[in-house]
């Protein structure tokens, strides 16, 4: 190339706000661009003739560098997500691109990196995930955010809370961040699963023991109201307990006193009680099964939390959070889960709600090898909703993604601007795909 043309290059890599470097077939730069300057830190005089991996410093560099794939297959690399480390210290998220260079006979010559910086766009998902957090609880669901603001309200008085929810929706979160919210967050929070233990046990645990009260009792033991004091107790599963730990507990609730087991003695409560159950409590009133007064001492404050099957539109908000749990536990890099399998998890209702999601994205962690989550990754309750022949799986995710798109209409009442809301594209995009799928009226 002769020196008019280089330096014509040099001016054209110049203006690219992306970073390019290139290397030669043993990885030592080559050529940097001003945006690669800034991105890592370095001075291009200082790079040329470095090896890529002093200069990038990313987090696939010794494992799975993306521009050595490319230069042992010859097959480009698009838009990897990873992070590097500049020069002074800093992690930045970037997305890189390779490609071959080849003479004009075809060989190899080298390879060239592009790489886009990235922290904007993390910084901007980071104020979009704090505006749909509250207390590590996600969502951007209408009655989740109803929820969000009544909770400082709640937190701040001494009432009894009862959350109501199936399992795994999270009640035991929305109690930690009432107890965390109010005045009596520097004390204790203790939880005790109420369904988990037999009367006999439930009793002791939830009261204490003097020693002698029964046979193994050698010495006095604290119960869980005792190791409460001051703070907050939280009874979960308080939909399990019998009719006759119902009348002690009702006491504590009434008089906040108790006697524990094999004393005399009185004993006062300084505890806030928050409860919780996911079953309903008024077919047990009806079966006879709950008493009428116990129910009234604890749904003072009532807070249901929505099934995830109703939160669908958090879908792609609990993904990303707990793809980042993960991240962050397992040291890895993975970069999100692909559209296709994001269209699965859509189309399922998800009976285990938000601990069955965490499961089903902590179970791709250890099956997935590249950097995102595809359809196979998924558990196989969730397989005959995706194609299982290569040769229609066109048509079958046609018909997947019709369905995703019609259940969503029907849940926004038609409307298609709160559907493409909850499906997390925008509005165009929705009556795009409905033309091509044939969901548009004729």
């Amino acid at each position: 190339m002769s020196g008019e043309n280089q330096r014509h290059t040099r001016v054209i890599l110049d203006s690219i706000n992306d970073g390019v470097f290139t290397v030669d077939r043993n990885f030592r730069i080559t050529l940097l661009n001003r945006a690669a300057e800034r991105i890592t830190g370095m001075p291009r005089a200082e790079a040329i003739g470095k090896p890529c991996w002093e200069v990038l410093r990313g987090s696939i560099c010794e494992s799975n560098c993306a521009l050595k794939e490319t230069m042992r297959t010859g097959e480009p690399i698009v838009n990897k997500a990873l992070y590097i480390v500049n020069s002074i210290g800093e992690r930045v998220p970037i997305s890189v691109s390779t490609a071959l260079l080849v003479d004009e006979k075809g060989g190899t010559i080298g390879g060239v990196e592009i790489f886009r910086d990235l922290s904007l766009l993390e910084e901007l998902q980071k104020k979009l995930e704090s505006r749909y957090t509250f207390a590590d609880i996600i969502s951007q669901n209408p009655a989740m955010l109803e929820l969000f603001n009544v909770i400082p309200a709640v937190a701040d008085s001494n009432s009894t809370v009862l959350i109501e929810g199936e399992s795994g929706t999270g009640k035991e979160l929305l109690a930690r961040a009432i107890h965390n919210l109010g005045p009596r967050k520097d004390r204790p929070l203790v939880v005790v699963n109420c369904g988990a233990l037999p009367d006999s046990l439930l009793e002791s645990e939830l009261f204490g023991y003097k020693a002698g009260a029964f046979t193994d009792a050698k010495s006095d033991r604290k119960g869980r109201f005792a190791h409460a004091e001051g703070g907050t107790i939280f009874l979960d599963e308080i939909g399990d307990i019998s009719p006759a730990m119902q009348v002690k507990l009702l006491r504590v609730l009434q008089d906040r006193t108790y006697e524990p087991l094999g004393s005399s003695e009185t004993v006062t409560a300084d505890v806030r009680v928050i409860t919780a159950t996911n079953r309903d409590l008024q077919e047990l009133l009806d079966a006879g099964q709950f008493r009428l007064d116990l129910y009234y001492r604890i749904n003072v404050l009532t807070l249901r939390l929505p099934p995830l099957r109703d939160r669908k539109s958090d879908m792609p908000l609990l993904v990303d959070h707990f793809i980042t749990h993960f991240n962050r536990l397992t040291g890895r890099e993975i970069a999100g889960m692909a559209p296709e399998a994001m269209a699965v998890l859509m189309n399922y209702d998800f009976p285990g709600n938000i601990r069955e999601l965490e499961n089903i994205v902590e179970r791709a962690f250890v099956l997935i090898s590249g950097d995102m989550i595809l359809p196979q990754h998924l558990p196989e309750n969730l397989k005959p909703q995706m194609p299982n022949k290569a040769g229609d799986s066109t048509g079958t995710l046609q018909e997947l993604e019709a369905r995703l798109i019609m259940d969503a209409l029907a849940r926004n009442g038609g409307n298609r601007q709160a559907t493409a809301k909850e499906l997390g594209i925008h509005k165009t995009t929705l009556w795009r795909k409905m033309r091509r799928l044939g969901l548009l009226p004729a």
